[in-house]
Order: structure tokens, then sequence, then C-alpha cells
């Protein structure tokens, strides 16, 4: 199969229209019916070492969350991070896909794989899309029982293996019912969700100032950019698996995470 024939599977799932004005999904390095796929890795982030993995493995197809390409490239040189990636994706062959913002906005898409795992029923998208029927951006769902806040925590740690949660004052008699919530850097949401009447709203990071104005009426809480898409290299791995049971993906062994938490009793 040629590498057109996963493009293809990933943009039926995914359109790339749905993806927002900024971003950069799609095909990034590599031809499309001229190159076999021998099969595809699977990340959140392309690095060197993830690079590095798909050739050990003999697949010459990556395909990535995050676009490693996201601005305009004016020099190709080795001691830039994004295009040392993309030459030796290049000198190896190896095809760089990602699918971005049009993943998280499709229906089952990023944000649906965490509120599946967090157990929400009745997800729905937060801001429909006027264009595409059931898709948009973010989630609203609910859980079955309500929650109290502490549980809803300790959900949210053990589930993403979260360290630690950021997120505002609450009254202690506040319960968990209805969550939103919009995977990465998704604090843009924070109003939608409370206009909508969710009880908290779940996302990867939230900047200082974001968190003021909702005490008692809106529980925030920001997670961690990684922590919080994670899980869509599985979500990638069962859209490839579905639409072409034949192509070998694996899923990458290692964590891209940039961002390290060292807690004071670990020091």
């Amino acid at each position: 199969m040629n590498i057109q024939e996963i493009v293809n599977a990933l943009e039926h799932f995914a359109p790339l229209p749905l993806q927002e004005s900024y971003d950069n999904a799609g095909l990034l390095v590599g031809f499309t019916e001229e190159q076999e796929a021998t099969g595809a890795l699977l990340c959140l982030d392309i690095t060197p070492e993830v690079i590095d993995e798909a050739i050990e493995r003999g697949l010459n197809v990556v395909i990535a969350h995050h676009p490693i390409i996201f601005a305009g490239m004016k020099q190709l040189r080795k001691d830039d991070f994004v295009s040392y990636c993309v030459m030796k994706a290049i000198r190896a062959g190896v095809a760089l896909y990602a699918a971005h913002t049009n993943l998280d906005n499709a229906y089952e898409g990023v944000n649906y794989a965490l509120g599946h795992q967090l157990g929400l029923k009745e997800m729905r998208p937060l801001l429909p899309n006027p264009n595409y029927n059931g898709h948009g951006s973010g989630i609203i769902g609910r859980f079955p029982k309500p929650i109290s806040v502490p549980a809803y925590l300790h959900l949210l740690m053990d589930i993403m293996d979260c360290p630690m949660i950021q997120h505002n004052r609450y009254m202690s008699s506040q319960q968990i019912e209805w969550v939103a919530m919009c995977t990465g850097a998704g604090a843009f949401m924070i109003d939608e969700a409370k206009r909508v009447g969710a009880d908290t709203f779940l996302t990867g990071e939230v900047k200082y100032h974001e968190f003021f104005g909702y005490d008692n009426a809106l529980l925030i809480t920001a997670a961690g950019h990684y922590q919080t898409e994670q899980f869509s290299i599985a979500l990638l791995e069962r859209i490839l698996n579905n639409a072409l049971p034949d192509l070998p993906t694996s899923c990458t062994s290692i964590c891209t995470n940039a961002i390290c938490t060292t807690l004071r009793n670990n020091l």
C-alpha cells in the first residue's frame, strides 16, 4: 500500500478542513502515490529518537499528533531541532504526517479519547462546527453519578498519571457531574464551558491570570499538555487498524513529554 492510502484513511476520520487556521496538519515530509509504506510508527511528538525508532523497526511513516513543521522554514540547519528532524527523515526515506487540530476537532477525536478514559457519558462537542455535523471544538460529557472535587482530582491523576493538577479554589460541598474539556492548550474555551453550565473545565495548560474569576462557579483544572493528549497515540492506532488492517502499526515506546516535574520529596 502507498502512503496516499494512509493519508486518505486519516483524513476520512479527521478531514483537514477541521483544523484551525493557524495549524499545519497533513503530510509534512514524503511522497504519496510514489512511496510504498512499510508501516507506521505513531507518536505525540516527532523527535530524532522517534525517527530512529521508526528506522530500527523498519517503518517508513511516522504519524504524530503535533506537527514538527509549524511555522515557515527559511533554513535547514543541523543545529536547529526542527531542521535536524526533517533532514533526518528525508535522508532515511521516512514520511512525516501530523493529525493535529483536525483530530482534536473530529467526532470521536482526541477529546473523546480522554473522555472515554474518564468514563464520561453523553459526550458532544462543546462548540459544534456549523459546517461539519457532529464535529466541533472540545467536548462536554457527564459522569453517571456526581463525584466530589477531591475524588475528581484523584481520578484525573490516576487516569493521566499526573504527579499534580493545577486548579482554582472550590467549595468543599461542590460536586462534579458535567465535565467540559479541550485537551492541550485549550484555555480559550473556559468561558464556553461556563456558558453551557459545566461543573469543571479540563485542559492541559492555563495561564496564571486565566484562573481568576471562576471560584465556586467553575472548577478549572490544568493537567499538562502531554498528559491530556497522550491517548491520541492509541486513537491513531485504532483509526488505522480499522481502516487499513493490513498496515503494520506500532505505538512509540518513547515518552516525548518535554516538561519534567520534580517534587520536593524526590530531590
